[in-house]
């Protein structure tokens, strides 16, 4: 009998996950990972959620505290990017460095298992002439998780499973009723496990950043108001300004050193070039010339085509067509080719 460990959160997805592949005649046992103390859908009540799954289909239930982990790659890695002027992406840093490693090496090391599966939207092949692992955007566009998994090894995606990448997220639902799973009525999160736990970004960032006024300028450093710490803004951000102005503003840069937070039009907004970090190809081995991809570079945005430029140190130049409003350091741009996910790295400031 082949055996799996299944990462359970207590929601949904999770547990048709581990449902489907008992099913399916897996020897599945559950394990959930403690990140941080407090409510939330990683948490405490998914910790009791995810047990009682175990319970109903009569599979071993582990718990592993990786609080300390969170604590260091999560926690400290977000409010130093704030405190830098930039917006972290923790999910996928979290993916890469809290989650699928600890549940691999904990499945392989304790339970003598080598595959591990999760809940989330995406697909995996094998490219046997590339001798490689591919990684895929689910069947569901919708709900296509892949864009959080970009910075995933070939190490990892070998011993990994995604249950629920050819089905809709609405079929998910219909098997956990069929299944009479006692999460299938449990609304999907959200948020951010951050915001879950603290009601909002900016509460969990006032526990850790020191606000400081200071002013809200446009392009040619007039003075269009004040603000309360550049911590509590995000390129792209148009509500929550508190800027009387003939056409609407969003923020385009955050100045860390003078304490300014910049804003402008959409149009003046614009960028067609920037350059994104720690890349790590996925489908695809690390080209030496350039290529076109499609490019995300927020996780609800639409894939652009884009000319990537390789860089030294493990960087690249995307240069757009057009000028692609809310590119954000700090954010995942991440590189498709059709539903094939080639490649990501982390949106630097442009004086990196």
């Amino acid at each position: 009998m082949d055996k799996v460990v299944v990462g359970l959160s207590g929601g949904v997805d999770s547990s048709v996950a581990a449902a489907t592949l008992h099913h399916q005649g897996y020897h599945v046992e559950g394990l959930t990972l403690w990140l941080m103390k407090g409510k939330g859908q990683c948490c405490s009540e998914g910790m009791v959620d995810a047990a009682s799954i175990c319970e109903q289909l009569n599979i071993p239930h582990h718990v592993v505290d990786t609080r300390d982990l969170f604590q260091t790659h999560i926690i400290d890695y977000v409010i130093s990017g704030y405190e830098d002027g930039v917006t972290p992406l923790p999910c996928s840093q979290c993916n890469r460095t809290v989650k699928f490693p600890p549940m691999l090496a904990y499945a392989k090391e304790t339970l003598g298992i080598d595959k591990i599966a999760t809940g989330h939207y995406a697909r995996i092949q094998y490219d046997s002439k590339g001798d490689r692992f591919q990684l895929l955007k689910a069947v569901d566009g919708n709900k296509d998780q892949s864009y959080f998994l970009y910075d995933l090894t070939q190490e990892l995606l070998a011993h990994l499973v995604f249950p629920l990448g050819n089905q809709t997220k609405a079929q998910t639902r219909e098997m956990a009723n069929k299944f009479n799973l006692s999460t299938a009525e449990k609304p999907e999160s959200q948020d951010l496990c951050l915001i879950e736990a603290h009601g909002s970004m900016k509460n969990f960032l006032d526990q850790y950043i020191q606000p400081k006024q200071g002013e809200i300028v446009d392009l040619k450093g007039n003075i269009l108001g004040e603000h309360e710490g550049v911590h509590h803004y995000t390129i792209g951000q148009r509500k929550g300004l508190g800027v009387a102005y003939s056409e609407p503003l969003y923020v385009v840069q955050l100045d860390t050193v003078m304490n300014r937070v910049i804003v402008a039009t959409r149009d003046e907004g614009g960028k067609k070039e920037c350059t994104v970090k720690r890349m790590n190809w996925v489908s695809i081995a690390q080209p030496s010339a350039p290529i076109q991809a499609e490019a995300k570079i927020r996780y609800r945005s639409t894939p652009e085509l884009v000319n990537v430029i390789p860089l030294d140190d493990n960087r690249v130049r995307l240069i757009f067509p057009e000028p692609q409003f809310g590119i954000t350091p700090g954010q995942a741009a991440v590189l498709y080719h059709g539903d094939m996910l080639l490649g990501g790295g982390i949106i630097e400031k442009d004086s990196e």
